[in-house]
């Protein structure tokens, strides 16, 4: 049950998301995701900034059913996405993929963008950008039907750290990624 103190602060969420700026596939950050926690622990209540604070990466994920179903939902998107990649390059090299599969309960269809690994390596970040597109679609579909809410915000939470990362490759030295790829 939720303290009074809990409940006045939940009653800040439209406040919080009505303040945020839009975000959009392949532009800067509008701001850090510190600032974001920042502008949270001002306005929501301290057990969902912690949950923000800590999202879980499919890959690291091992709690079972005690996050909120929207990041359930992301973690197991996530995760058959990866799975998805495992079997193409497994089979492209002629390989059995299961020793390295992921569990996910996701039951759909493909969801691999068309022409992933197609390119060559040469194409590596046009493909982790469709990936992330992908993802960026996902979470957009998983915010359907939550617009002043936690779930909302995260996925807000999730996009912000796609464009970060995004920010850091477009800022990265590629200089020094050259001399590290042409070392190995």
């Amino acid at each position: 049950m939720q303290s009074r103190t809990e409940r006045k602060m939940a009653d800040f969420y439209p406040y919080l998301v009505a303040s945020l700026p839009m975000l959009h596939f392949g532009e800067k950050p509008p701001f850090s995701f510190e600032r974001f926690l920042e502008e949270c622990r001002r306005f929501i209540p301290e057990k969902d900034f912690r949950l923000i604070a800590a999202l879980p990466q499919s890959v690291r994920h091992s709690e079972k059913g005690t996050s909120p179903r929207v990041i359930r939902k992301w973690v197991e998107f996530d995760a058959a996405l990866r799975n998805e990649l495992v079997r193409m390059r497994a089979a492209r090299k002629r390989m059995d993929s299961s020793p390295y599969l992921r569990p996910s309960r996701y039951i759909g269809p493909s969801i691999l963008p068309p022409g992933i690994g197609t390119m060559g390596d040469s194409a590596i970040l046009d493909d982790e950008k469709r990936l992330d597109e992908t993802r960026w679609k996902a979470l957009d579909e998983m915010a359907t039907g939550h617009s002043f809410d936690l779930p909302y915000l995260i996925t807000y939470a999730y996009k912000l750290l796609i464009l970060e990362r995004w920010e850091k490759i477009r800022n990265a030295d590629t200089t020094v990624l050259l001399e590290r790829a042409l070392q190995q």
